[in-house]
């Protein structure tokens, strides 16, 4: 009996080892691949002086996997620093300018926008800021929501923000 018992104690004790041996193979090969998920999913600014600088605690955008967050740009000319206002047409221009800027630099287009956000100060300016948004697609357009806000950086008239995929 007690020859059965050191067998039977044996044995479980090869088993629980094996198991751990498998089990530590797989923690590690879990954290290798935790640790590839992680490095595909860093955190890279983008930033560029062929738009406006950012006025306050963030970034022109942010790339994340093959994903690109590009900050609300408003209609500040990146060269001079200055502000414009007034024409609803030149201020959207001016936007998707910065846009296509921080686009570039990141290495892409506007073909690559999934999603917009335009905040406009007056809904009935949609129109005109429509048409010049648009013109900068060729088909296959992103989604979108356009909201009309009480107040806008710099009582600017328009901004819009993008995320965009490689």
């Amino acid at each position: 009996m007690l020859l059965i018992k050191n067998l039977f104690s044996g044995f479980v004790i090869y088993i629980f080892f094996i198991a751990n041996i498998g089990c530590s193979e797989n923690k590690h090969a879990y954290i290798s691949e935790k640790q590839n998920q992680d490095s595909a999913m860093q955190k890279i600014i983008i930033q560029t002086d062929k738009a406006p600088a950012p006025i306050g605690p963030y970034s022109q955008a942010v790339m994340v996997g093959n994903l690109l967050f590009v900050s609300g740009q408003v209609a500040i000319i990146p060269e001079s620093g200055k502000v414009l206002q007034g024409d609803i047409a030149a201020e959207t221009k001016q936007v998707m300018n910065n846009i296509h800027a921080i686009l570039v630099q990141a290495g892409m287009g506007f073909e690559n926008i999934v999603k917009t956000s335009i905040f406009l100060k007056n809904m009935d300016d949609f129109a005109k800021v429509n048409e010049i948004y648009g013109s900068n697609f060729s088909g296959d357009f992103p989604a979108r929501e356009t909201v009309q806000v009480s107040r806008l950086p710099k009582d600017v008239n328009v901004e819009i923000s993008v995320i965009a995929a490689k």
